[in-house]
This record gives C-alpha cells, sequence and structure tokens, in this order.
C-alpha cells in the first residue's frame, strides 16, 4: 500500500528560476603586432566562442583609455612603442584593473620576464613562441572561463 505525501505550496516562497548566464568575458590585448592580435582573436574565438568579448589595440595610448575595472584578462606585450608592457602595467592597476587579471606577453626568454615582473605584479609572464608557456596561458584562460 502507497500513501501519498502531499506538501502543501508556499505562497510566500520565491518562484524557483533558472541561474542568470554567465556574461561574456571581457578580453582586452595590447599589441603592436596586428598578426598577433587577429591570430590571438581566432585561436581564443575557436576556443572560447561565444564566450568572449575580444578587443585589441595596436596603439598603447588609446588602449589605456579602455582600461577599467571590468576587464576578465588583459594581454600586454612587453615591447610597444610610447608606452611599454610596464608602464602600461602601472596604470592598468591605477584604473582599477587587478594584477591577478594581467598577463604580459613577449619574445623574450621566461627567465628573463620573471626577473622584470615579480610573481605578485601580475598573473603571469608569458613567451610567445615557446609550447609550454603556451599551454600554460591556456590553462589560465580556461581557469578564467570557469569563473
Amino acid at each position: 500500500m502507497m500513501i501519498a505525501v502531499e506538501t502543501p505550496l508556499d505562497p510566500s516562497a520565491a518562484p524557483v528560476s533558472a541561474p542568470a548566464p554567465k556574461a561574456r568575458k571581457r578580453i582586452v590585448m595590447v599589441d603592436d603586432s596586428s598578426l598577433c592580435s587577429e591570430s590571438w582573436r581566432a585561436v581564443l574565438t575557436c576556443r572560447y566562442g561565444e564566450k568572449i568579448d575580444f578587443e585589441s589595440y595596436q596603439d598603447p595610448i588609446e588602449a589605456v583609455r579602455h582600461f577599467g575595472p571590468d576587464i576578465d584578462l588583459l594581454l600586454l606585450d612587453l615591447e610597444l612603442p610610447v608606452l611599454d608592457g610596464r608602464k602600461l602595467l602601472a596604470i592598468a592597476k591605477d584604473r582599477g584593473v587587478p594584477c591577478r587579471r594581467i598577463v604580459i606577453l613577449s619574445g623574450h626568454h621566461a627567465d628573463e620576464l620573471h626577473q622584470l615582473f615579480p610573481p605578485s605584479s601580475c598573473l603571469a609572464v608569458i613567451n610567445k613562441t615557446e609550447q609550454n608557456q603556451q599551454q600554460a596561458f591556456f590553462m589560465i584562460l580556461d581557469s578564467i572561463m570557469r569563473k
């Protein structure tokens, strides 16, 4: 014999709704090489699709106007005309971009980059051409995309 138990509805209870979709991640890249920026745009769009909004700037002065705390990931080339990556890093922090959201990209060897940027100064320093460094970079991206 089965007994059915009815649970009274609570009219004051809030309706259950589906969780809000995650907002798109804002990724900003500052690199004077349009080829490099477009390559990253293609890779990131292929990997993450509609989950990202990718902005790229070749002019660091123009890029600074778009820095703010709403950036999920800021990719800065170390060697840029007028303002280099170190100066841009300081400006980005002043404009509210958390250091844990900033990655420095360069063709320099990783050891050299770590001397220029102590561990607490940014999320990571990545050599653009080393395969292991690129794999580490994608692990960082995947982690940011899950948040």
